[in-house]
């Protein structure tokens, strides 16, 4: 890649914001950090940078380092510069990681994934059995088929050997309802696999969902809403903790193989649910929100339901016991002040921000047999040594001073799955980088790469004169 690491590529981007940090260079910090992507840019620039002349001069500085990544193939790029008052510089080149899952840029690489292919425990969970459960009351599969008829008199259905072959391919049964609803309309997609005639097949769209309730999906396009249609980045997953009250009608899940996805709403997925909470129905219609990482609402008891009261917009609600808190945030400007207000034996999630107090002690939630990430801002813990106390740790966020005395100590948790570095924003992504890489390496996982490229930028500009 001698494009990506020639001085010559990086001259205009860092002579652009040399001069845009003359007058406070680079916040106190003596380096320039940021990253160059295919699409765009993540750096140091002030409110100015959104003005047109602006942006266009910042893309043309961009535009060299992106045509190398093009020719190298690469996505991105992450940079520092160490820039001294003559002009000699020290550009340092990041490459990626297939072990880094890309962050918001440097001194942060992004959330490191110490065991290939792991994903943070609610994308691991599977529902709680539901023995008991049967359809609801209101459930009545030739109610629903003969209403639907009614509603859609020239619609085409499916036959049993096409439901059969749903159900073979899905790998689950049908519930009755659901078979009930294809054998009325099995609703061909507008445009590639439809019936050929475009106009007919949106027409049947359009009326399908006008009697149903939503944009029903054609027979071919029922999926299983599990954990793997609900993808989320390890540095939100990991965060992300929900617990199903005893009353609950809906399981608090990423996804389930029982959550069988029929329709949507133009962003939402509604489903009916073979894996129903402890008061919930066999067959409930949920839906999922796109703008939520776990659980689903219970949108109605049954299909039948749904179809049959939709117009008088009546939707059973579900119940919510109040459990504590399975996530805690503790800090300044967040809910809890201290660890031991958040100490229980389901506590799942800490999360330590910038707080004003003395650093805390992890003794309040040492030992819990459910705590399985820790995140911890820079300067908050008292002794980093302590996390060794958490025993189902599985991701652990701290910053690179912590990090460094649990590797110098030989204590990093051995059950990791994946971790993160946490920064204030200030350290120089070398420090950053090379924690990431010591962290990387205890696991035998691909190091970030790193190329030093020297160059002279010559004298620095004149500070910019304060705006009147």
């Amino acid at each position: 890649m001698p494009a990506l690491h020639d001085f010559a590529t990086w001259e205009p981007l860092l002579t652009l914001l040399r001069a845009e940090h003359a007058d406070r260079p680079a916040a106190g910090t003596g380096h320039l950090a940021g990253t160059v992507s295919s699409t765009g840019w993540s750096l140091p620039l002030d409110h100015r940078s959104v003005q047109p002349h602006r942006r266009q001069a910042v893309a043309r500085a961009a535009a060299p380092v992106q045509r190398a990544l093009a020719e190298a193939g690469l996505r991105e790029a992450m940079f520092a510069a160490d820039v001294s008052p003559d002009g000699r510089t020290v550009l340092h080149v990041f490459g990626d990681s297939p072990a880094v899952e890309s962050g918001s840029g440097l001194p942060s690489p992004g959330t490191l994934v110490l065991v290939e292919g792991a994903v943070a425990e609610p994308w691991r969970r599977l529902p709680s059995p539901a023995p008991g459960a049967t359809p609801a009351p209101s459930a009545d599969p030739a109610l629903l088929e003969r209403t639907l008829r009614e509603r859609l008199p020239d619609a085409v259905g499916a036959t049993e050997e096409e439901i059969a072959a749903a159900e073979e391919r899905l790998g689950v049964a049908l519930p009755e309802e659901l078979k009930a609803l294809y054998r009325v309309t099995r609703v061909s997609p507008a445009g590639p696999g439809g019936s050929g005639d475009w106009e007919a097949d949106f027409a049947e769209i359009q009326a399908a969902g006008s009697a149903v309730g939503c944009e029903l999906s054609s027979l071919d396009g029922l999926f299983v809403a599990d954990a793997a249609t609900r993808p989320c980045p390890w540095q939100y997953a990991a965060t992300k903790a929900a617990a199903t009250p005893p009353d609950a009608a809906v399981q608090a899940l990423v996804g389930s193989p029982g959550w069988i996805a029929f329709g949507g709403n133009g962003g939402d997925t509604f489903a009916v649910d073979l894996t129903p909470g402890p008061r919930g129905h066999l067959g409930q219609v949920i839906l999922i929100d796109h703008e939520q990482s776990i659980g689903a609402e219970l949108y109605g008891e049954s299909l039948t339901e749904l179809v049959l009261s939709r117009f008088s917009n009546e939707a059973p609600v579900g119940h919510h016991e109040r459990l504590p808190p399975v996530a805690a945030r503790v800090g300044d400007h967040h809910e809890l002040d201290d660890l031991a207000s958040a100490a229980h034996p389901d506590l799942e999630v800490v999360r330590i921000f910038r707080r004003s107090g003395a650093p805390l002690g992890l003794a309040p939630v040492a030992g819990l047999p459910r705590v399985r990430t820790l995140t911890a801002h820079p300067g908050t813990l008292a002794d980093p040594l302590e996390v060794t106390g958490l025993p189902a740790l599985e991701y652990l966020g701290l910053g690179p001073d912590e990090w460094r005395v649990l590797l110098d100590a030989g204590a990093v948790p051995s059950g990791l799955s994946a971790a993160g570095v946490e920064v204030r924003g200030d350290e120089h992504p070398l420090a950053v980088v090379a924690v990431a890489n010591d962290l990387l390496a205890l696991r035998d996982r691909p190091p970030i790469p790193h190329t030093t490229v020297e160059g002279h930028l010559g004298p620095a500009p004149r500070p910019r004169a304060p705006h009147a």
